[in-house]
């Protein structure tokens, strides 16, 4: 098998995670709804459990969580879920990025064919949102600034805290897409000034098909968040059904080693990137974003005139890499995201990402090097 760089789409699932994940899919196999023996109050205590972890990465208190089935899910859910307040206080407008993801992007469209104005500000040639464009972009109608913590093609981390700091004087509520940066870049979710933060347990070695969605209070109240779904009355009516306990309890046990093992996980990661760069550079690499503000585990490259398909191909025994958003690889066209930092059509059919985690081992790069010139 080659060797799998590509942790932004998805990441390996930790051995303690997927054992914590067996215990509550067969023997702990209750229902957490369930509140008349011992099996429904085992799995609610486990939810609970994975609600205090979730809640501890961001500084947040547990009851701000609410589990969703992913980052996605938690996106529509702080957008969509915000516009029947908006509709009835007259603020139809909302701030976001030309480099969201299309979980937030999307949504987006849906408010604008219900009558709200979106303006969608551009980054820098780096890949990265100047805040006096957010300052700008803002009016006195403006419902909600969303803006992703990191950008999931580039790896660039966007400047959340400086946007924060300028929401301090304005309503509007700040939401970030954090399903890149959630367990990875832990401070600048801690600024309470952000009310709702999208995560997801596959980014984080956790499992797929569970998320959740932080949802601040402001002062002593929660944002004013409608549900998208009704029945039932889990997650404080705001994600009604089954709660999937054994999802939840792997996405726990994922934020908890997080939380324990950040530091370490970054310097591995680090020290790969620099290993990559380097045994790159003699085929001529290109990174694409500000490398100053670079995830340490992700990085977006070309190498000029070779088109990213034909690398892949090239590459497809050594090592497993992607030329974009796993959620719109099926029908690949040039980057969105690399189109707005002023990339030609041209140049961003050339790029590709490579991601990586702790847990990564090693190619043989003089192999990957070799192939790559073979193309040339």
């Amino acid at each position: 098998m080659p060797v799998y760089l590509d942790c932004n789409a998805t990441t390996p699932v930790e051995d303690a995670v997927r054992q914590e994940i067996l215990k509550y899919l067969g023997e702990e196999f209750g229902n957490a709804g369930s509140r008349t023996h011992v099996y429904g109050t085992r799995a609610k205590q486990a939810v609970e459990r994975a609600r205090e972890q979730v809640a501890r990465l961001v500084a947040a208190d547990r009851d701000e969580v609410i589990f969703t089935s992913g980052a996605t899910e938690s996106n529509n859910l702080a957008i969509l879920g915000l516009a029947p307040f908006g509709d009835a206080c007259g603020r139809k407008h909302i701030v976001s990025s030309q480099i969201e993801h299309k979980a937030v992007l999307e949504p987006l469209e849906e408010l604008q064919r219900r009558g709200f104005q979106v303006t969608l500000v551009p980054p820098t040639r780096g890949g990265w949102v100047d805040p006096e464009t957010i300052k700008n972009a803002l009016r006195p109608d403006t419902l909600l600034v969303s803006l992703m913590h990191v950008n999931n093609e580039t790896g660039v981390i966007q400047p959340i805290e400086s946007v924060a700091n300028i929401l301090s004087d304005h309503p509007a509520f700040f939401h970030t897409d954090a399903a890149q940066g959630y367990g990875k870049d832990l401070a600048p979710l801690r600024n309470a000034r952000i009310d709702l933060i999208s995560i997801s347990a596959h980014k984080i070695f956790g499992p797929k098909g569970v998320g959740a969605l932080v949802a601040r209070r402001r002062g002593f109240e929660f944002p004013p968040l409608e549900p998208l779904l009704f029945g039932g009355g889990q997650e404080r009516g705001l994600r009604p059904g089954t709660q999937p306990v054994f999802l939840i309890a792997g996405l726990g046990k994922a934020a908890e080693l997080a939380a324990d093992g950040t530091e370490r996980r970054a310097n591995i990661c680090r020290a790969f990137k620099t290993r990559l760069l380097a045994a790159l550079e003699p085929a001529g690499a290109i990174v694409h974003g500000d490398i100053d503000r670079l995830q340490p585990h992700v990085v977006n490259l070309s190498f000029p005139g070779l088109d990213s398909e034909a690398v892949m191909l090239a590459l497809k025994d050594l090592v497993a890499i992607s030329n974009g958003s796993a959620c719109t690889s099926s029908s690949y066209k040039p980057s969105h995201v690399l189109r707005a930092m002023g990339l030609t059509e041209d140049e961003g059919r050339c790029a590709l990402r490579w991601s990586w985690c702790h847990m990564t081992e090693t190619p043989d790069w003089e192999e990957v090097v070799a192939a790559i010139k073979r193309l040339v």
